[in-house]
């Protein structure tokens, strides 16, 4: 059994220091919220001949940037899953996928914070700060809704503890990206309950390939976690 110390050194270090995490972060918040607010005020004209007078692009960028992010989130489960395995060391290795998995869940978490925020431009559904930050608090489907929001907050966690590793420990970082399946389930339950897209082909479509890929990548790995390992087989000794 590997000590605690060689399973920190079993994934090589993150990109980012915590607080470069926590600054990219507000950078994201910051960025969505100029584009939300301030661009469209600086510039009227390109606002009003992008947008009309009954503005549509806010919902459209949601909705999309929503469809994003989910994706960014199913890529990243599948890594952290595929690692577990040990099947990355074969292909890209480990290094590599350390580095993707954590450069797509922090890609995962701006495009989140995008499809929440940038419902504050958006006339029709006319949300404040407020409906988009507290969970369940929206007009829309709270309870759905809610769950993406809470989902989104999880996500927070799972991705800062990347950037807290060396400081939590190994056990406890894995005990944190367990909880990400529940995030992941969070996600899923708010894009198909709450989503506009659901009773679409297409998105029912991806909602299974997404989902079921991640199930079967999930039971491969509680199987190969229950099989019993096979013993060395003992050394032929000869008569010299």
């Amino acid at each position: 059994m590997s000590s605690p110390q060689q399973d920190l050194q079993e994934y090589p270090d993150t990109l980012l220091s915590a607080q470069s995490f926590l600054f990219v972060i507000l950078a994201m918040g910051v960025g969505t919220l100029m584009a939300v607010i301030v661009l469209p005020a600086w510039m009227p004209h390109m606002a009003a001949s992008l947008f009309g007078p009954d503005p549509k692009a806010y919902w459209y960028l949601s909705r999309g940037s929503a469809f994003v992010a989910l994706s960014l989130l199913w890529v990243s489960m599948a890594l952290g899953i595929l690692m577990t395995n040990k099947m990355a060391r074969s292909w890209p290795g480990v290094p590599l996928a350390f580095a993707i998995h954590e450069f797509i869940s922090l890609l995962g978490v701006g495009f989140s914070m995008f499809h929440a925020l940038v419902l504050l431009g958006d006339r029709y559904i006319n949300y404040d700060f407020a409906q988009v930050a507290i969970p369940f608090a929206s007009s829309y489907e709270p309870l759905w809704v809610g769950l993406g929001q809470l989902g989104f907050y999880v996500m927070l966690i799972v991705t800062l503890s990347f950037y807290v590793r060396q400081q939590i420990g190994q056990k406890t970082w894995r005990v944190i990206h367990y909880v990400s399946f529940l995030m992941y389930g969070m996600a899923l339950l708010h894009g198909l309950t709450s989503g506009s897209d659901t009773s679409l082909p297409w998105a029912q479509q991806y909602y299974w390939i997404s989902g079921g890929s991640l199930l079967f990548l999930l039971m491969y790995r509680i199987v190969i976690s229950l099989s019993p390992k096979k013993s060395p087989a003992p050394a032929r000794v000869t008569n010299e």
